[in-house]
């Protein structure tokens, strides 16, 4: 399953949508930034319902800000499963962390380098994210167990199964590891289905080009016309209603799938 890659503008269109994109960020940065930190601190953190304390309201309302200035419409589909839940999404770009934030604050497990990236890094810290080193087998086990712990003290999970981004060209095999945690737990899998464009005929314009930094990316999508952003969360699958994490992970890629080759 492959995606056309999307014809960019360039010109004076771009650099007029800079010239107001850029100060928009910096304020959003500058002045919102340390108030969202601010009010993600206890005790305002907690205020509000047990399931939805202000300190995930702030973070999905700064989340949405952040994606608007990008240029990205969000349109929602289905809704996030309260509670303990493996939400398990495919994997386009950096944006994808952001998107879902706007909807729903979860606890991401994540490569090791995102911590180091300018911004998204330090919000993806403050965000509960679970880094994973690559290649590293013991810090894949320390990941496994802190996601068992969180889900049984009935906090969200996010992971993208995939374990790395593709292009944005296709929805790349699902890794089965992964949904141990669930498996052990007893939590319900949440696919999500991430989609950029009309029909996804932006996902490789999302996507990170051939050698392209985070950085590169990063201004390259400040500068991009505006588009839709779809986040479907699907129906969930019951970790104990499938035998085995193998055909939880077949299940969940099948699902979104199903929606990314869809109208």
């Amino acid at each position: 399953m492959t995606f056309p890659r999307s014809a960019g503008h360039g010109g004076v269109v771009r650099v007029f949508r800079y010239l107001y994109r850029v100060p928009l960020l910096l304020v959003h940065i500058v002045l919102f930034l340390p108030l969202i930190l601010l009010l993600m601190l206890p005790p305002w953190g907690r205020l509000g319902a047990a399931d939805d304390p202000l300190e995930h309201r702030v973070v999905r309302g700064w989340s949405t800000m952040f994606m608007w200035i990008f240029g990205f419409r969000l349109q929602r589909y289905g809704q996030p499963l309260p509670g303990a839940v493996l939400f398990v999404a495919n994997h386009v770009g950096w944006v994808d962390i952001c998107m879902i934030h706007s909807q729903k604050m979860v606890g991401f497990v994540a490569k090791r380098e995102i911590a180091s990236w300018p911004l998204v890094g330090w919000v993806a810290s403050r965000g509960h994210t679970i880094y994973h080193q690559r290649g590293n087998t013991e810090s894949l086990g320390g990941v496994m167990e802190e996601m068992v712990k969180r889900l049984q003290e009935q906090r969200p999970v996010a992971v993208f199964p995939e374990g790395r981004t593709r292009g944005g060209q296709q929805v790349g095999p699902f890794h089965a590891r992964i949904f141990q945690a669930a498996v052990e737990t007893g939590v319900p899998v949440q696919p999500v289905a991430l989609r950029y464009g009309e029909r996804g005929d932006a996902q490789t314009t999302v996507a990170f080009a051939p050698g392209e930094s985070f950085l590169g990316n990063f201004l390259r999508l400040l500068g991009e016309p505006v588009r839709r952003a779809e986040v479907h969360f699907l129906e969930p699958i019951g970790s104990v209603d499938l035998e085995g994490r193998r055909r939880l992970a077949e299940t969940a890629r099948a699902r979104i799938v199903a929606v990314m080759e869809g109208p």
